[in-house]
């Protein structure tokens, strides 16, 4: 029996995800920003790379209000022709729908670039605990993290739903997350190996 590919994946770990009742996702939503803010490598971060979330995503929306008035520079990606641009915001008001309904910062916003940005996080549909990560499958931000010239904690938020025992398939192209924050656990991917 052939294993299962990242297309039957991701079609399981949205239906799991897309399962969780709206308020339960957004209890388990606060109790992963609350482990984000306690790491040392959020903490210290002076730019944060967020993601506006958007339908079943662990929710962001907190994450990045509170960061902006922390004083932290908030970069958010915003959909492009061939990837993902970043930009910068500095309030909700920097924001508009974009692609797909999702949010995005405006094109009037101070474009950024992913080298400004001391820790990422990054969105994703399935995990496993050795950080591979099954995204949407247009492969932005395996793109996006491709140009980082310099070593940034790339930390992805995920609900326990959403991550799989047996290590997922990982294609050459694909960048491994170096830590995974859950409700229930924070995950430093790297010791896990590959």
């Amino acid at each position: 029996m052939q294993p299962p590919d990242k297309s039957s994946i991701r079609a399981d770990a949205l239906k799991k995800r897309n399962a969780i009742p709206e308020a339960q996702r957004l209890a388990k939503s606060g109790e992963i920003a609350a482990r984000l803010a306690a790491m040392r490598q959020f903490g210290a971060a002076r730019t944060v790379l967020l993601y506006a979330s958007f339908k079943s995503e662990v929710d962001t929306s907190g994450l990045i209000r509170e960061s902006l008035e922390a004083g932290r520079k908030v970069l958010l990606p915003r959909v492009a022709k061939d990837g993902l641009e970043v930009f910068e915001i500095k309030g909700p008001e920097d924001m508009e729908k974009g692609v797909w309904g999702i949010p995005e910062p405006k094109r009037s916003s101070r474009a950024a670039g992913v080298n400004e940005a001391d820790v990422i996080i990054v969105p994703g549909v399935a995990f496993d605990s050795a950080g591979a990560r099954v995204g949407y499958g247009k492969g932005y931000y395996d793109r996006l993290l491709a140009n980082l010239e310099h070593p940034v904690p790339l930390i992805a938020l995920s609900f326990e739903a959403q991550m799989y025992n047996n290590k997922l398939p990982v294609s050459g192209h694909d960048i491994l997350m170096d830590f995974i924050i859950t409700e229930l656990r924070t995950i430093e991917a790297r010791k896990h190996g590959r």
